[in-house]
């Protein structure tokens, strides 16, 4: 697990990623940009890290090797500690119905893949301002 967290900080953003190169290119964004971050692979190291460190943003990744993203999403909207921390999708799935199935799951926006580098910062920045 990669991170860069100063609990001290605002802007913490959780980013959750199985994929080597994805994640190491959303780290590389983060540290471009400066807000401090900490990584999970799979969903529920991810709903564990949200519990404890309490992000101000989830970049979150549908598909993971052990509960889909959308069932991520669904167990943090369901639970008071972490209702109210903004989700964003992160995937190449990417169709009108998938988009409704983000939303509903809790997600407030999402980021297609492969990453427009520019576009990612500005939906970070925008969720975080």
């Amino acid at each position: 697990m990669e991170s860069q967290v100063d609990n001290s900080q605002r802007g913490l953003i959780l980013a959750v990623e199985d994929g080597a190169d994805n994640l190491e290119l959303i780290i590389q964004v983060l540290e471009i940009i400066g807000f401090p971050f900490i990584t999970a692979t799979d969903g529920r190291t991810a709903i564990a890290m949200t519990q404890q460190h309490q992000p101000d943003l989830i970049l979150l990744d549908i598909v993971l090797p052990d509960i889909s993203g959308l069932e991520v999403a669904q167990r943090l909207k369901q639970d008071s500690r972490t209702k109210d921390i903004p989700i964003v999708a992160v995937t190449a799935m990417v169709a009108e119905e998938e988009k409704g199935q983000y939303l509903s799951a809790g997600c407030i926006d999402f980021v297609a893949k492969p990453y427009d580098i520019e576009f990612l910062e500005t939906v970070i920045k925008r969720y975080l301002s």
